[in-house]
């Protein structure tokens, strides 16, 4: 069996049907949504592609799909910042009552068994919750304890938009990237399991996909395009701000 794990794609259609078209020719088998499918400049277009889709899925919610359906229900988070709360306000209401009882229906982990792995534990942030930030670089001691009862030998995860491949504790931890809002190179990235652990890069049309983003009404439809479509931050920029808020070893 071959597996797709399909990260953070933030409602960037064009990237979305870019990477599935390019899973139809490699012949996977199950796909894995794990978590911020929103929000983005697309949402409603977005659930629908992934609604109808004939392969096999397991959808896991992150939580930027958590904020909207808090949302869409009249509730607030102070975990939003100020810039996004009109950005979310907007997304929820461009979907519908089916799109939100679908986004809260699912979990925020599953287990999918992957010949050669077993039970691949897959996670939006870290098993404890969809919040966490680490990267390739926090301390492995740091880590440990949030990994400590997951009984898998495999963990995916997303959250920070950039792909690595490490070990914490007797556990390998890999993170998918950022189908829709990758750092570092543009494109759509991925991951791809069985039989082996693949980091993947679809290549689509950039151009084409920023003019799409801008004639949506998303808030910041511009920014979008620019930011993260054609020119993502780098990687050695987010790392230096994602060192800011990484998780900090409890004690």
């Amino acid at each position: 069996m071959r597996l797709a794990a399909l990260f953070d794609i933030h409602g960037n259609l064009p990237a979305l049907e870019a990477v599935l078209a390019e899973l139809r020719t490699l012949d996977v088998d199950r796909i894995v949504i794990g978590g911020d499918v929103l929000p983005g400049p697309m949402p409603r277009e977005t659930l629908a592609l992934l609604r109808g889709l004939d392969i096999p899925c397991d959808f896991i919610h992150g939580n930027g799909d958590r904020e909207v359906v808090t949302r869409r229900r009249g509730l607030d988070s102070t975990g939003v910042p100020d810039k996004f709360r009109g950005l979310i306000q907007w997304v929820a209401d461009e979907i519908d009552d089916a799109d939100e009882a679908w986004l809260a229906s699912w979990p925020s982990s599953c287990g999918v068994d992957v010949p050669g792995w077993g039970s691949v534990f897959f996670c939006h942030a870290t098993p404890r919750n969809d919040v966490d930030i680490f990267t390739r670089a926090t301390p492995e001691d740091v880590l440990a304890p949030l990994f400590a009862s997951v009984p898998a030998s495999l963990v995916v995860c997303g959250h920070t938009h950039m792909q690595f491949d490490r070990t914490i504790g007797k556990r390998r931890v890999v993170n998918a990237g950022s189908v829709g809002m990758p750092f570092g190179v543009p494109g759509a990235d991925w991951l791809l399991l069985g039989p082996d652990v693949a980091h993947r890069r679809t290549s689509y049309n950039l151009a084409d996909a920023a003019d799409r983003v801008r004639r949506t009404q998303y808030p910041l439809a511009e920014e979008f395009a620019a930011r993260n479509i054609l020119q993502p931050p780098s990687e050695a920029e987010m790392m230096a701000a994602f060192s800011k808020a990484e998780v900090k070893l409890a004690g």
